[in-house]
């Protein structure tokens, strides 16, 4: 049986006309539009496997559309796709808790998030941000998933992290011992006391004349454990703020982390007799949950920045309130030399500093947004050339931080 013509089903007077050759060329331009797409196909593929970040579309059944290349670099999965993006990523049977693609689906919206992802290794710190796709009739088609690792950045932070506090702890130094050396002085003159009256002790007791000097001994001792007890506090509240452990969250009253930083800082501020402190703490507890060494952190920087703006005279104010409904506010506010406006959008970040060489490296309020940060708090700043500034820390007073336990 013979082949059927195009010119057997038109008619051989269309083929006569060029309808033929008109279809002919149709086809052509059909092959190269779609050799065009290809080719276009590829150049995309190409691109996305050339980011770093890791790629997933994600439909709006939580299912895999497609990954790039790096997905093979953090998961041994071979073909991903069609599986539950909560069960390759996370390893949970169903969608989690917290999720920026739900997000994305429902509000239409790019949202971002960040999780932990332990390995056996190390801990991989992934940054996530879902951005809608559209079809032609305005509805989310699919959702772009773009996780970025920040492993290496976290374990910097960490590091310069200890060393502002390190740095912190060399200019505190000085005042700790001091303030140590005038309880030991204490301590030292009244055992000196004691043992120049044991002999004369032994003899009144055997006369059991004079309880006079029985009652001399009981306040020497006395005076003896306070000062020992004082000694414990100063090392204590240095302890609390410069070890670098697991941070756990307790419950902290703001008042109480205020007197105890002050402590900290009282041979510095003596240094400055030009300064005036003024506390304003709220008349009841301000209670919130809170690691107590990384706060007594944002406090001591906030405070040290405020002595370092005045020049020669001026105030620091250190208020404690119940500010908006389920929220507390911690504020340093000084009468000093003010921000400059091009200076204050870039005061947290990492390395930025006015002060001059050698005072500062400049991590000292990147450190402190990122430690309110994780108490899922905010800062804000308020300040003028010349008018002194007013720093704001607004912290939740139950538990909303990202990890109730996180290394620091």
């Amino acid at each position: 049986m013979n082949k059927t013509k195009l010119s057997d089903i038109v008619g051989p007077e269309y083929t006569k006309l060029g309808f033929f050759r008109e279809v002919q060329e149709k086809m052509a331009e059909l092959e190269t539009y779609n050799a065009e797409l290809e080719r276009k196909k590829q150049e995309i593929q190409d691109i996305l496997n050339g980011i770093m970040d890791l790629l997933a579309v994600v439909s709006p059944d939580y299912r895999i559309v497609y990954v790039n290349r790096v997905f093979t670099t953090y998961f041994d999965i071979p073909r991903p796709e069609g599986m539950h993006c909560y069960q390759v990523f996370r390893g949970r049977p169903g969608p989690c808790p917290v999720c920026p693609l739900r997000t994305a689906l429902q509000t239409g919206k790019p949202d971002r998030a960040s999780y932990i992802d332990p390995r056996s290794d190390r801990n991989l710190h992934f940054e996530v941000v879902a951005s809608p796709m559209f079809d032609d009739k305005g509805q989310v088609r699919t959702v772009l998933v773009s996780k970025r690792d920040v492993t290496m950045e976290k374990e910097y932070q960490a590091k310069y992290y200890q060393a502002e506090k390190m740095a912190t702890i060399g200019l505190l130094a000085a005042g700790v011992a001091h303030e140590i050396n005038n309880p030991l002085a204490a301590i030292s003159g009244f055992s000196e006391a004691l043992k120049r009256r044991i002999p004369f002790l032994a003899t009144l007791l055997a006369k059991n004349e004079d309880k006079a000097i029985l009652e001399d001994f009981t306040d020497y001792t006395t005076t003896i454990l306070e000062e020992c007890n004082r000694c414990r506090d100063i090392v204590g509240n240095l302890l609390s703020f410069s070890s670098q452990k697991t941070c756990k969250f307790n419950t902290i009253d703001l008042n109480t982390l205020v007197t105890d930083s002050l402590k900290i800082l009282h041979h510095q501020i003596k240094l400055r007799p030009g300064i005036n402190l003024v506390l304003d703490t709220n008349p009841l507890p301000v209670t919130i949950q809170g690691a107590q060494g990384e706060l007594k952190q944002v406090l001591l920087n906030l405070v040290l920045n405020a002595m370092d703006a005045i020049e020669s005279e001026g105030t620091i104010t250190i208020r404690t309130s119940l500010d908006r409904p389920g929220h507390a506010a911690l504020i340093v506010e000084d009468t000093g030399q003010g921000i400059l406006p091009e200076t204050l959008g870039k005061l947290f970040i990492p390395f930025f500093t006015t002060k001059t060489k050698g005072h500062s490296i400049g991590i000292g309020l990147s450190i402190c947004y990122n430690i309110i940060k994780m108490h899922g708090g905010e800062i804000h700043v308020c300040s003028e050339p010349g008018k002194g500034s007013v720093f704001r820390v607004m912290l939740p007073t139950g538990f909303s931080g990202n990890n109730k336990e996180q290394n620091l």
